[in-house]
C-alpha cells in the first residue's frame, strides 16, 4: 500500500503555467538588488590601508598613462622626421646623378 502511495506522490509537482516575462525581470532584479545588498553589509568599513592603496594604484595609472601619451607622440616625432629626410633626399625633384650606360 505505501509503495502506491509513493508511486502516486512522486508525481507531487504539479506543472506550472509559463511565467510572465516581465515578472521574471522584476523577480531577478529583486534577487540582484538583495545580493548587493548583502554584499554591502558584508564588506563593512574599508580599512585605511585599502584607501591609500587604491590612491596608489590611481596615481601609478595615471603615471602609466601619461608615459604611454609621451611615448606614442615621440614615435610620431620620429616617424615625421624620418619621412622628411626621406622626402628630402628622393622626392623633390633633386637630381640623382644618371650614369650613362656602358654597353661596349
Amino acid at each position: 500500500m505505501s509503495l502506491v502511495m509513493r508511486r502516486s506522490s512522486s508525481y507531487g509537482y504539479s506543472k506550472l503555467d509559463k511565467e510572465d516575462p516581465e515578472e521574471m525581470i522584476h523577480r531577478r532584479a529583486q534577487f540582484l538588488i538583495y545580493k548587493a545588498l548583502q554584499q554591502a553589509d558584508s564588506i563593512g568599513k574599508p580599512s585605511f590601508l585599502r584607501i591609500r592603496l587604491c590612491r596608489l594604484k590611481v596615481k601609478i595609472g595615471k603615471k602609466l598613462k601619461k608615459l604611454r601619451k609621451s611615448i606614442s607622440a615621440a614615435r610620431v616625432r620620429m616617424y615625421k622626421q624620418i619621412a622628411n629626410q626621406w622626402k628630402r633626399l628622393f622626392c623633390h625633384g633633386e637630381a640623382i646623378a644618371i650614369l650613362p650606360s656602358v654597353l661596349a
